[in-house]
């Protein structure tokens, strides 16, 4: 057998219809596409969600569709449990310790501390949030709260909402 000989099974190759090449070819005159109407036109500028011109359920819906908060901030979750399996009394609680000890991905995220779980020692937690019952759970085994500042960036940068003191502040300063 040599390349010459090679052909492909039969019915595995069709030839690609032409339309709008006369009647003969059986899509000729309108090419399949009817007429009249903007489907028969060129271009078919009709968005595939079209409804004759009502407003569109996607365009009324847009939560349908999803919707990207450009200021939600993501944070790192954390146990009462988790710290009182991994830390010992009198232990001070970070973003590096966490990260170190494998609780969190990257000590640079902010942290929310939750209550699930039950705290019986006393440590010194550092983190961004607390929930009420971590709240209640940290200061009941004894233990101290310490909130961080978060530090904002990206869109919350640009965009920081001030109160109006703030802003009357920082008008004085100018």
């Amino acid at each position: 057998m040599k390349l010459h000989d090679l052909k492909s099974d039969k019915g595995a190759r069709r030839k690609k219809t032409r339309v709008g090449r006369g009647i003969a070819a059986g899509k000729g005159k309108t090419a399949g596409r009817g007429t009249k109407g903007a489907g028969a036109r060129a271009g078919k500028g009709i968005a595939h969600y079209f409804e004759g011109g009502q407003l569109p359920l996607v365009r009324r819906l847009p939560f349908k569709r999803g919707f990207t908060n450009i200021f939600r901030i993501e944070y790192q979750e954390v146990n009462l449990g988790t710290l009182e399996e991994l830390f010992e009394a009198g232990a001070t609680v970070t973003n590096a310790e966490l990260a170190a000890k494998g609780v969190i991905r990257d000590a640079a995220q902010p942290i929310a501390v939750l209550g699930g779980g039950e705290l019986t020692k006393a440590l010194t937690v550092k983190a961004h949030r607390f929930s009420k019952s971590a709240e209640e759970g940290i200061t009941k085994a004894g233990g101290k709260i310490e909130k961080v500042e978060l530090l904002v960036k990206g869109a919350h940068a640009t965009v920081k909402k001030l109160r109006k003191e703030d802003l009357a502040k920082l008008a004085e300063k100018a």
